[in-house]
C-alpha cells in the first residue's frame, strides 16, 4: 500500500472519497474530500462530522511524499490547520494548488518551506479551474476513466505556466474577504 494512502486511512482522513487507488502514471491518486479538523467524537463507533475539510481534493503521489494537490479550502482559515495537519507528507517540489473560497485575489506563497499556488474560488469549480490551467476542455476527457481524468489533467498541470505572482503569507491574508461563495439559483 502507498504511504500516502495509509497515512490518510491510518488516519481517518478520507471524507466522501470517489477514487482512492493508483492509476498508470501514479502510485496512488486520491479525489474527494480530506479531514483537516475531525468531528467530536461521541461514542467508540459515533463521530459527528468533520469540523473543517479540504473539499474537491485532487491528490497524486508517486512516492512518500504528495507530489500534487488540487482542493478547495471554504476559508483561508483552513490554511494553517491543513499544513499542520499534512506537512509530513508534503514535499518542498510538490505542486500545490488551492482554491480558496474567501479570497479576493491570487498568489504563489511558501510556507513551512513548501511553495503554495493559492486561487480565489467563486463561483466554479476546483475540476474545471484545473482544466482552465491545464488548457483542457471537458471534451479532452470524455471518453476517459477516473484514473485517467487524474494522469491526464495532473501532467498537464506540471507542464502549465501558473501565471500568478509572488505573495506574502501576509499579503495573501490581506486579500480574505468577510464574503463567501456567492450562491445562484433557488435557495
Amino acid at each position: 500500500m502507498s504511504a500516502i494512502k495509509s497515512f490518510i486511512y491510518d488516519n481517518n482522513l478520507q471524507w466522501q472519497a470517489s477514487y482512492s487507488d493508483k492509476t498508470d502514471n501514479c502510485d496512488y491518486a486520491y479525489r474527494g474530500s480530506l479531514v483537516i479538523t475531525p468531528g467530536k467524537v461521541l461514542s467508540a463507533d459515533k463521530q459527528l462530522p468533520p469540523k473543517a475539510t479540504a473539499t474537491q481534493m485532487i491528490l497524486a503521489s508517486n512516492s512518500d511524499k504528495i507530489d500534487f494537490i488540487a482542493c478547495e479550502l471554504e476559508t483561508l482559515d483552513f490554511f494553517e490547520p491543513f499544513v499542520e495537519r499534512y506537512k509530513e507528507v508534503l514535499s518542498p517540489e510538490g505542486l500545490y494548488l488551492l482554491f480558496v473560497t474567501d479570497l479576493d485575489g491570487d498568489g504563489k506563497i511558501s510556507y513551512e518551506g513548501f511553495t503554495f499556488n493559492m486561487f480565489s474560488l467563486d463561483e466554479s469549480s476546483v475540476w474545471n479551474e484545473l482544466l482552465d490551467h491545464a488548457d483542457l476542455s471537458k471534451g479532452d476527457l470524455k471518453r476517459l476513466s477516473p484514473a485517467e481524468k487524474i494522469d491526464e489533467v495532473y501532467s498537464e498541470i506540471k507542464r502549465s505556466t501558473l501565471r500568478i505572482g509572488d505573495k506574502t503569507y501576509d499579503e495573501i491574508k490581506a486579500l480574505q474577504s468577510d464574503e463567501g461563495k456567492q450562491l445562484f439559483g433557488a435557495v
